[in-house]
């Protein structure tokens, strides 16, 4: 990993990964971050290493991985011999109400950065080839839902439930279709939910800590009774480094955090934390403002990670419980509220997305 791109790196899970390489004293590499800069994308997330390392170790390219001649050019420009494909359009309630855009990106635009890649792979030297690896950074919303037992297994069938996990079920396809059709050596991931720094806050966790702060209501999906796995970022991204140096070419790994949590169990912990670290002195407790609200339609019950391949195979395992993430990342949101200002500021006030009409 010498020459790394990373797409979709100014988004939540793609900064924490640049991040996260730049932190490990063994690499040594440049990263290259493409990001199209969507409502999600945020280079305020990167400015630190933007300062540190911009001149000669970590660059930026405003790109579409749509625009095939673009994408094309950067690739043999660039010269990398590691691509890490976190670019996609992720939220639920969003691909509710424009589903169109999630094909395009999830999918056109996985197929165009494969093709790309495959291209720039062809003129590798043997030995180049060997060490090339593009890994591609998919979800456990692929499976569809679960009942109250079992786990999903990398051999579990596809069954997606939104346009979202549709799209990414599609580029996981695809990945496997360059791998066994052209020789392309991909892996993939396929993770639980991720929560931790730099989250844009439609997602439940910053979205309920902002909404605490702004003393707004906390509208939790119909009973708050469906049921995640959580994963703390940095353990996700370590994962990823552990896949791409240690996975074989063409294989699938799940990566979860061994933390199944009902959603409302998770509102009132953050109510909890907040209680403790920023009381209201309006409220005696933030838990005044749950409020329950129409659910979204085809919202899975219950998503449930069987990690055990990474570990048996890899060795790894996450370092964080829920309540030791939990914690960092409340402290996170308190401490950086110019950050999340600066999105309230230009346009994204919690609003609620997807909601069907009759």
């Amino acid at each position: 990993m010498q020459k790394v791109i990373v797409t979709g790196g100014a988004g939540f899970i793609g900064a924490n990964y640049i991040h996260s390489l730049f932190a490990d004293p063994a690499f040594k590499g440049k990263v290259l971050n493409i990001d199209v800069l969507t409502y999600a994308g945020n280079l305020q997330s990167l400015e630190e290493l933007e300062a540190r390392y911009g001149k000669d170790r970590y660059f930026f390219e405003q790109a579409d991985i749509c625009d095939a001649p673009r994408v094309n050019k950067i690739f043999h420009e660039f010269q990398a011999d590691t691509v890490v494909n976190f670019a996609a359009e992720s939220h639920v309630d969003r691909s509710i109400d424009g589903p169109m855009q999630f094909v395009q990106t999830n999918v056109m635009g996985t197929a165009t950065l494969l093709s790309a890649a495959l291209e720039w792979y062809k003129n590798l030297a043997e030995e180049g080839k060997k060490t090339f690896r593009f890994h591609h950074v998919s979800t456990d919303e692929v499976y569809g839902s679960l009942g109250d037992t079992g786990m999903f297994t990398e051999n579990t069938p596809y069954d997606p439930s939104s346009p979202y996990s549709a799209s990414k079920a599609a580029s996981d396809h695809l990945l496997r279709a360059w791998h066994r059709t052209f020789g392309l050596p991909v892996t993939i991931s396929n993770c639980s939910n991720n929560y931790g720094a730099f989250q844009f806050p439609e997602k439940l966790i910053p979205l309920m800590i902002l909404n605490c702060l702004a003393h707004k209501p906390l509208p939790v999906y119909g009973k708050g009774l469906n049921v995640r796995d959580w994963l703390y970022v940095t353990d996700h991204c370590e994962a990823i480094n552990t896949i791409i140096r240690k996975g074989n070419t063409g294989d699938t790994y799940n990566i979860g955090g061994h933390n199944e949590m009902k959603n409302i169990d998770i509102v009132n912990i953050i109510c909890e934390l907040l209680d403790e670290l920023a009381p209201s002195e309006q409220l005696k407790s933030y838990k005044e403002l749950i409020t329950y609200v129409q659910d979204r339609p085809g919202h899975d019950l219950r998503y449930a990670i069987d990690a055990g391949k990474i570990e048996r195979e890899l060795g790894w395992k996450p370092r964080e419980t829920f309540n030791t993430g939990i914690r960092k990342t409340v402290i996170w949101y308190l401490e950086n509220r110019q950050w999340w200002k600066n999105i309230q500021d230009k346009s994204y006030q919690q609003q609620r997305l997807g909601v069907i009409s009759d």
